[in-house]
């Protein structure tokens, strides 16, 4: 933890201000009984009315100085704590858009996001109370001690049997409690897995009939997270009432031994409500210190949790070195590559190799399985290859910048993934210098304008999170649109005319490939229609090329090649 509030330096000097006010309070508070003292000692016993309202004004005008400085004070620790956790935040959230798809799949999507918001939000917490407790309780509990200590050092005693008592307890029960709270934050990302598959699957969900047993799922998570929360609270709950206990029974010994020196003569009346007033200084303040360290373990474990993004290192790096300019545009060459996932007993892609550049239409085919999508996402650098290379424009991809490549490319994934946002932004999203012709263009060729003619507020209409508002077809479209408008010299096309129909799919390569004739095509797809008119088919079978060639070459003597076509076209298609 104390590695993450390295941050906090910036605000050095709003935290010295803070400290200092605090600190004022604090000895405001402190006097406070000394005066309430003097008051019964020589206003109230000797009947001097004058000094009563005199000393009683003094009083008033240090609780508001004192109650002043508190106010700041909070609104400086306000500041400061969310201004950090507001940095805090843009750091991780910076770090997490840096790693690639290894990192998401070490972390998950559902604990990197628990992360992003409620673990920095126990940080903000424990910097709220605790950046207040961490000068007041300190000051309040020796500085009571210190002057119970000026009215009767023999009464003292019982503040020194006492306070130990207390530190031992809060040790004890923090020890036990201290391992749960970094599994519950655990327990909060399985929780926050299981409702978020169950947001997004909810169609699939309803169309099993597997509501019931969904809920069982997620009731079991909860009550697991539930039960672990409980025995927390169990151990911390005992805290309190203890630390309560302890400090009542100090104010009642107090009181008990305070008469008895009052009736021999050693102590005046007015130092025993001192005394007590003290007594209940240290017993406010051990409370709430106590509380700090009810906050502090699970904001311990919350730091740890976000120092392991912080401090994990991305496995794909931009190269230091200067990038060389391209000598040609829109060039692939795959050579001798060779991928495995991590943790995977083979390889997904082995010995791959091919080429090809502008002007052609290099088409992908091949099973569930065979790595298509894989082999794609090499090309754009979301994985790095084990062993082997990918040149773009005869320049290794590792030896460019992942944004100076990715500007080169038009990326169509299987998924479609739309933003919350009208038609025209979502399309604009892929080039941000585009105007109303480009956004016309791009939706013309992706054969969009047909259905955005037919809405209200045509390209003004709003797209609903993720697209939830049109079909999967239209979905489609508008991704592909989002590529064309960014008129780059690669373009990949990773099985995104799957929810089209026959006619519209057709339509749409026909446009396509006659708008893109100075780029060069990917084309992934397991419908032969979609590949048949490719310069370049490559057939893939568990990872390895097994054919590459025209449509007809590859008919004609290629088993696997011949295999996808029988099973998808009549005998009367294939003639």
């Amino acid at each position: 933890m104390l590695k993450l509030f390295n941050g906090l330096k910036q605000y050095t000097i709003p935290i010295i201000i803070t400290f200092t006010l605090l600190i004022i309070r604090s000895l405001s508070d402190l006097y406070l009984p000394t005066i309430t003292a003097d008051i019964v000692n020589i206003g109230i016993v000797e009947s001097d009315t004058q000094y009563i309202l005199k000393m009683g004004g003094f009083m008033i005008a240090i609780a508001a100085f004192g109650s002043l400085c508190s106010i700041i004070a909070s609104y400086l620790i306000a500041k400061t704590s969310n201004g950090f956790s507001e940095k805090l935040r843009d750091e991780v959230f910076t770090k997490v858009a840096s790693f690639s798809l290894h990192e998401f799949d070490q972390f998950g999507t559902a604990s990197l996001i628990t992360r992003t918001t409620n673990d920095i939000t126990q940080i903000r917490m424990i910097m709220d109370f605790g950046l207040r407790m961490m000068v007041m309780a300190p000051i309040m509990s020796l500085g009571s001690v210190a002057m119970a200590f000026s009215k009767d050092a023999t009464l003292t005693i019982i503040f020194i049997v006492i306070i130990p008592i207390l530190g031992s307890v809060v040790y004890i029960i923090m020890r036990k409690g201290l391992p749960f709270f970094g599994a519950m934050q655990k327990k909060l990302d399985s929780l926050n897995l299981v409702l978020r598959e169950n947001l997004i699957g909810i169609q699939v969900i309803r169309a099993s009939n597997r509501d019931h047993s969904e809920k069982e799922r997620f009731e079991d998570i909860n009550k697991d997270y539930s039960s672990t929360s409980i025995r927390v609270n169990r151990i911390m709950g005992t805290l309190m009432p203890l630390v309560t206990l302890i400090m009542n029974l100090a104010i009642i010994s107090i009181v008990w031994f305070g008469g008895i020196r009052i009736n021999l003569g050693y102590m005046q009346v007015g130092d025993l409500i001192a005394f007590i007033q003290y007594a209940m200084l240290v017993m406010t303040s051990v409370m709430a210190f106590t509380r700090v360290f009810i906050i502090l373990p699970r904001a311990s474990a919350s730091a740890t949790r976000i120092n392991e993004i912080l401090n994990t290192e991305a496995k794909i790096k931009d190269t230091l070195e200067l990038e060389k300019p391209d000598k040609k545009h829109g060039y692939i060459e795959f050579k001798d590559v060779t991928f495995s996932y991590p943790g995977a007993e083979c390889p997904a892609l082995h010995n791959i190799s091919f080429s090809t550049g502008p002007g052609e239409i290099t088409a992908i085919i091949g099973g569930t399985g065979s790595g298509k999508s894989t082999l794609v996402n090499l090309i754009l650098r979301f994985y790095d290859v084990d062993s082997g290379c990918i040149l773009v424009n005869d320049i290794d991809i590792r030896n460019t910048t992942q944004e100076s490549l990715r500007k080169k490319i038009g990326y169509v994934p299987q998924k479609s993934s739309l933003f919350s946002g009208t038609i025209s932004e979502n399309i604009k999203y892929g080039n941000d210098n585009g105007n109303l012709d480009d956004i016309i263009q791009a939706a013309d060729t992706a054969q969009a304008s047909e259905f955005i003619s037919l809405m209200k507020e045509g390209f003004d209409s709003v797209i609903s999170q993720g697209g939830k508002n049109i079909s999967g077809g239209q979905k489609q479209r508008l991704a592909i649109a989002r590529a064309l408008i960014r008129k780059p010299e690669i373009y990949i096309f990773d099985d995104c005319f799957s929810a089209l129909d026959y006619k519209t799919d057709v339509n749409l390569r026909t446009a396509l490939y006659k708008n893109t004739t100075q780029s060069t095509v990917l084309v992934v797809s397991q419908r032969v229609n979609s590949v048949k008119e490719a310069d370049q088919i490559i057939v893939l079978e568990s990872g390895k090329i097994v054919g590459i060639g025209v449509h007809s070459e590859l008919l004609e003597n290629n088993e696997i090649y011949q295999e996808i076509v029988s099973s998808q076209l009549t005998k009367e298609e294939i003639a």
